[in-house]
């Protein structure tokens, strides 16, 4: 029962890849289309990436403060290396205090 399961999935995963290359031969010209599927991964990773933000630390201060020096970092177009390294340091700091 378990490999019928595993082979199950992997059908399905496979047809979920392979259907839209077989269907999509041309490029895509709509332009609605076009820019929703450009947003896409950065919408999943975001998706992903905040609930473990928050709740990767002992308080949702020490939290939410590495994520703000994080965002101010990057949108002051420092590197990652950079942002990363700010948004450790602010965790460690407002952890030590509260």
């Amino acid at each position: 029962m378990v490999y019928v399961l595993i082979i199950t999935m992997a059908v399905v995963t496979y047809l979920i890849r392979v259907i839209p290359l077989t269907l999509v031969r041309g490029e895509i010209k709509n332009k609605f289309l076009n820019n929703f599927l450009y947003y896409v991964p950065y919408a999943c990773l975001t998706s992903m990436t905040f609930p473990a933000i928050l709740y990767a630390t002992n308080s949702i201060i020490s939290a939410l403060a590495g994520f703000v020096a994080a965002v101010v970092f990057a949108l002051m177009n420092k590197s990652l290396l950079m942002v990363a390294a700010v948004a450790c340091i602010a965790v460690f700091v407002v952890e030590l205090f509260v």
